[in-house]
């Protein structure tokens, strides 16, 4: 039988891997395609590049005129490479990054005297349609401006023949309409916040930057068995199949030989992000059959957030050229293992300090200490904000699933970091004697337990984990952009940062306190007024989920659930304090948010729906059909005795119909939860309609799929199966 998924099959079996070739070694490749440093001082006068660098440095404004001579020089490095058309490349709230091509070619206005033109207007500042994006309501459709403008931090490059110029996206009325504006105000703020910390022990540093080294998990799947499931083009998952024999129960892929496919595909991919500067360094296959991951070097956040959407890109081009779909939903399997996006998150000063690094004295362990400590409290503190960030309808799949995190916020820090913590609040266990006193006085920094470079086992069920010399924020999804969760940590960060320097500051000019003595008596407070949010066990297990109640701590399972934090008062209050988002961006992201999940599920039960009814049942219906040829023949050889000899294929026929008629009761069913969902104006309440009165419905038309790919002849189904999705090569 010529079915698409045979066919499918027979095409994704005969491939072969792509040839490739690197054309040099990675060092010389790196950054060549990027307006770094190097291509900037070869094409930029002196006054032009220190005023980029003065904007990257210092966020110094660019004027219009020196704007003209960057654009040229920009220009000209541009056309030295082949390149014909520029873009403001920018990221907004879609999930998916934007683009409009401008080519530099010009004529006059008699068209007499063509000509490549780029100026500073051109780079500076661009006017796409805000209506026709997410806004949450901000604009209306005949409000439709809005302004893409040029972010010098994050350096233009070139891909194919364009040359890309990282923009941020506002409203014609001045509100951020991406995800790079506020993330950009956050790092400022936690920049602000922690450079003031910092002066307590080095009063040379004058800048803190916040580092990201994100690790892209993801499936390749090949484009002929992915074109042949509706679901996956649609959805970026799979609704149905039911789970294969094998999986990944005999753990033979993590950190197996990488197939020689999806290695040629890693290679081209590699070479790729080399000349976009996107320095990638690592490489291995994932836990899932057909899973990987690749991680890069660390990065100034902003520049790594805009290095992972890009490189979601570039997977997606080189995966085609490969003959690969990539996915990067959430949970693309059932009964497999799904992917995540682990953001390793810490700070570094401009003199070369990473401040989540333990030292090897006394003093940095106390500097370490409080940036440390002051985490976990703003952890503490905006745990439910923290989980909104990460909430998704593709999240939902995965957190709680055994390789993910689970939906409650918690923070591991291992056995030494527990002990350091339980001697610090220790010290003051009750009333000091007059000699500790004067101890604590004198030599503060004695009473610091020595804190060495982590050594304890990680917590992979931990969704926010210290790991070393950083916290790796384990929940955060694949298909995310990593602005969403960076945004927040930040900010609250920075928070809280800035209540510790008042606290401290109080101590030291209210009390008369020595600046260590203030410190160690703040901190040792926090300590023991964060508890609830450090665990260090099992959180998968239900023993956990009942202490973390009794904890107070927050388990909001579904995104609905999870989106109300964005819009308390505390996170209103929050993001206003910082300058990172007013009320009106909070509110109106929230509204994205929301209206974002409801789609997603709407477009999952339409696909499901028509999947079930045009695919399974009529699949179903022939092959019962021959079931029923068949006992029509044995009744006619064997007259009255045919019962007993057909017994096996009757209860089969009615088994069959029993799934139908279960898979087309709900699919009715789930229509008509659909339309009532519809029917209602309210965001929030549309969203919980879709999640507690549609989405249930999936796994029950599922169950009836499922069972009846077991039942029908493997010839006449005509959905690739998972077996086949995961297996092949």
């Amino acid at each position: 039988m010529s079915t698409l998924r045979f066919r499918a099959l027979q095409e994704a079996s005969s491939r072969k891997p792509v040839k490739f070739e690197e054309t040099d070694r990675k060092s010389v490749l790196f950054g060549l395609n990027v307006f770094n440093q190097r291509a900037m001082k070869q094409f930029l006068t002196p006054d032009a590049y220190k005023g980029v660098q003065d904007a990257i440095q210092h966020g110094t404004k660019i004027d219009r005129k020196l704007a003209d001579y960057i654009a040229m020089g920009m220009k000209e490095w541009a056309l030295t490479k082949g390149v014909t058309h520029y873009t403001h490349w920018f990221q907004p709230l879609t999930g998916a990054t934007a683009e409009k091509h401008d080519a530099f070619f010009e004529t006059s206005y008699d068209g007499s005297d063509p000509l490549e033109k780029f100026g500073g207007g051109q780079l500076v500042q661009q006017e796409p349609d805000a209506s026709s994006f997410p806004n949450g309501g901000i604009r209306n459709t005949f409000e439709a401006r809005g302004y893409t403008a040029w972010d010098p931090t994050s350096p233009a490059f070139i891909f194919g023949t364009t040359l890309c110029i990282p923009t941020v996206f506002i409203s014609y009325t001045g509100e951020a309409l991406d995800y790079k504006t506020p993330l950009l105000r956050a790092l400022n703020a936690v920049d602000e916040a922690a450079t003031d910390v910092c002066k307590y022990f080095d009063k040379n540093v004058k800048k803190v930057t916040a580092t990201l080294g994100w690790e892209q998990e993801y499936f390749l799947v090949d484009t002929a068995l992915a074109n042949s499931r509706p679901d996956i083009l649609m959805t970026g998952r799979t609704l149905l199949g039911h789970t294969s024999a094998k999986g990944q129960q005999l753990e033979d892929h993590y950190f197996g030989s990488i197939p020689s496919r999806a290695l040629n595909f890693m290679r081209e991919l590699e070479q790729e992000c080399m000349l976009l500067g996107i320095p990638v360094k690592t490489r291995h296959n994932e836990v899932a059959p057909n899973q990987f991951e690749v991680a890069p070097i660390f990065e100034e956040t902003n520049l790594a957030v805009d290095h992972n959407s890009l490189l979601m890109d570039v997977m997606q081009k080189v995966g085609e050229r490969h003959d690969f779909k990539v996915l990067f939903h959430e949970k693309p399997f059932k009964g497999v293992n799904g992917s995540g996006k682990h953001n390793n998150w810490s700070m570094a000063t401009d003199t070369g300090v990473n401040l989540l690094s333990p030292g090897k004295t006394p003093m940095s362990n106390l500097q370490f200490l409080s940036f440390f400590i002051n985490t976990i409290v703003a952890v503490n503190k905006y745990e439910e904000l923290l989980r909104a960030s990460i909430a998704t309808a593709s999240n939902d799949h995965r957190l709680g699933a055994n390789e993910a995190p689970p939906a409650i916020i918690s923070v591991f820090i291992g056995q030494q970091l527990t002990k350091v913590l339980a001697e610090l609040e220790g010290v003051s266990d009750g009333k000091l004697s007059p000699e500790e006193k004067t101890d604590l006085k004198l030599n503060v920094v004695g009473k610091i337990p020595d804190v060495l470079l982590d050594n304890t086992d990680r917590n992979r069920t931990s969704p926010f984990a210290f790991t070393g010399n950083k916290f790796e924020f384990r929940a955060v999804g694949s298909s995310a952009n990593c602005a969403n969760a960076m945004t927040t940590l930040n900010a609250i960060v920075a928070k809280q940062l800035r209540d510790f320097k008042k606290e401290v500051d109080a101590l030291i000019d209210g009390k008369g306190l020595k600046k260590d003595e203030a410190i160690f008596n703040v901190l040792r407070e926090y300590i023991k007024g964060s508890k609830n949010i450090l665990f260090e066990g099992d959180g998968y297990s239900d023993a956990w989920e009942q202490e973390a109640a009794k904890r107070k701590l927050s388990n909001h399972k579904t995104t609905p659930k999870a989106l109300k934090a964005k819009v308390s008062k505390a996170a209103l209050d929050l993001f206003s304090e910082l300058n990172i988002m007013n009320h009106v961006e909070v509110e109106a992201r929230y509204e994205i948010e929301l209206e974002e999940y409801t789609k997603k599920i709407q477009i999952e039960g339409r696909v499901l729906g028509d999947i079930a009814r045009n695919h399974v049942i009529p699949t179903a219906i022939r092959y019962q059909n021959t079931l029923i040829e068949n006992v029509k023949g044995l009744k006619e050889i064997f007259g009255a005795d045919y019962e007993n000899i057909a017994r096996e294929q009757i209860a089969l026929i009615k088994e069959i119909s029993g799934h139908i008629a279960g898979i087309n009761t709900n699919v009715e069913q789930m229509t008509e939860a659909r339309k009532r969902a519809n029917a209602l104006t309210d965001a929030q309440a549309m969203a919980e309609a879709y999640c507690d009165e549609v989405k249930p419905y999936f796994e029950v038309i599922r169950e009836h799929c499922d069972k009846l790919e077991l039942l029908v002849d493997d010839e006449s189904w005509t959905l690739t199966k998972y077996r086949e999705l995961l297996f092949t090569r």
